[in-house]
Formats: C-alpha cells, sequence, structure tokens
C-alpha cells in the first residue's frame, strides 16, 4: 500500500490510497484542472481512479467531487448526510454510515464517524490485507470509538489545523474561532498529539499532520507539539501542505 496527498488545507484537499490496481481518492477540493494537474505531478490519471470517498460536504473537500465523476465516470461513495449538504449534488455509487466497510478492489474501508459542524462527515481507514492506513481529519474532538478504530495502524494522516494560541491572537472573529476551536471545530495541535499518543503509535512507519492552518498554525510549532508529547524523532515527522501536498510514501 502507499498514499499520497493532492493538497491539504482550507484551499482544498485530496489524499491518495493505492494497493495493486486500486486507487481511491478521499475527497476532491479543487478544481477539475487543478485536479488534474495535482493528479498528473503524482504520476496519475484521473481515468486510473477506482472511486472517490468524500469525507463532509464542506467546499475544500468536495468543489471539484461532481466534475471530477461526471468527465471520468468515477464512482462516488458518501454518507447520505453529506450528500444532503452538497450544493451540487452528485450521483452516488453508495453510501456509506459509521462503522460500515465497503470493498474498493483490494482495499477494504471503515467508515468512522467523528465530531464535526457538518451533517454526517466521516472519516477513513483503509485495510489492504496486510497493513492499514488512516485519514483522520475535520474534527474538533474525539472519543474512545475513534481511538478504537485507528488503534494498530501502520500509517496515520492526521489533522493539526490550529496553534491555540495563535488562533486566540489571530484575526478571526469571535464567533469562528469558537467554532474552529469547538468541539465540533478542528484538533489543535494539543489534541492531535495527545490523540496520537493515546494510539499505539510506536508502530506506524508515517505520521503525518495535515489540514494545517494558514493564519493559526505554523509546520514548525504542530511538529514540536507532537515532539514534546510523543518524544518522536522531529525528522521522522512528515507534513502535508496546501500548496506541493505530499508525495507518495510507501507502506511496506
Amino acid at each position: 500500500m502507499r498514499f499520497a496527498v493532492l493538497g491539504s488545507g482550507s484551499q482544498g484537499n485530496g489524499t491518495l490510497i493505492a494497493s495493486g490496481n486500486t486507487l481511491v481518492l478521499v475527497d476532491c477540493g479543487f478544481s477539475l484542472r487543478e485536479t488534474e494537474r495535482r493528479l498528473a505531478l503524482l504520476g496519475v490519471h484521473a481515468q486510473q481512479l477506482s472511486a472517490v470517498l468524500v469525507t463532509h460536504e464542506h467546499a475544500d473537500h468536495v468543489h471539484g467531487v461532481g466534475l471530477l465523476s461526471r468527465r471520468y465516470n468515477v464512482p462516488v461513495y458518501l454518507s447520505q448526510g453529506t450528500l444532503r449538504g452538497m450544493r451540487k449534488p452528485v450521483e452516488a455509487a453508495g453510501f456509506l454510515a459509521a462503522n460500515e466497510q465497503l470493498q474498493i478492489g483490494g482495499l477494504t474501508v471503515r467508515a468512522v464517524g467523528v465530531s464535526h459542524d457538518a451533517l454526517e462527515p466521516l472519516q477513513y481507514v483503509f485495510d489492504d490485507g496486510s497493513r492499514r492506513f488512516g485519514v483522520l481529519t475535520d474534527l474538533g474532538s474525539y472519543d474512545t470509538t475513534v481511538l478504537e478504530h485507528y488503534r494498530g495502524l501502520n500509517a496515520l494522516l492526521i489533522e493539526a489545523n490550529h496553534c491555540r494560541d495563535l488562533l486566540g491572537r489571530g484575526p478571526y472573529p469571535m464567533f469562528l474561532k469558537q467554532r474552529v476551536g469547538g468541539d465540533y471545530g478542528h484538533l489543535n495541535n494539543h489534541q492531535a498529539a495527545r490523540l496520537v499518543s493515546e494510539l499505539d503509535w510506536q508502530n506506524l512507519q508515517h505520521l503525518v499532520l495535515a489540514h494545517l492552518s494558514s493564519k493559526n498554525n505554523q509546520p514548525q510549532l504542530a511538529r514540536q507539539c507532537f515532539v514534546d508529547t510523543l518524544g518522536c524523532d522531529p525528522d521522522w515527522l512528515q507534513v502535508a501542505n496546501q500548496d506541493c501536498g505530499l508525495d507518495w510514501r510507501d507502506i511496506a
């Protein structure tokens, strides 16, 4: 199994997961043209996609889903709540709910319900029979159910959206600060690091920090928080950014 990130942040999100001939895209928050460009940089053509999985209906996750699906006849899977919340609905190949599984080629996908200000948000864990990879972004808090699903992974992409101090001092109006920092908003650096500390993280081959805010976080602050919490090597931590995403990483 391997994975790559097209880009991660408030301007657009997309994550690729590959196993054998199976290639799944989680979210498509970029325009069709930009999605094609970013896929090409990773050596991928949209015709190769086996499916698109959508996490929730916010524009930075769904902007290009409909066009991509129609142009290249790519099946889309999402929750019924997410479909209801989309401004431009797509034709769904199937629906998922929390704790349900879906088989896409050589990948088994587990849907995980999370706390976020969307109608029925999901995150996903992928299993190819020997390796497990988790995508966990866009949640303001977590519980034992989330922890159970994300234990025993070989690689994890996790949200480290904001620094509490930078958010507090930053330019956002108070209502937006409360939304971002609330239980249905986004994980801050400390929350994300604490979550990982409660997992069997020592077996992770890759730990990727994602969805960093351009206004309320800095990569070095996020890294340092994880280093302080986990005691891990800072060079081992990886960051998926908005402009360049993250090149392919193999899960051995």
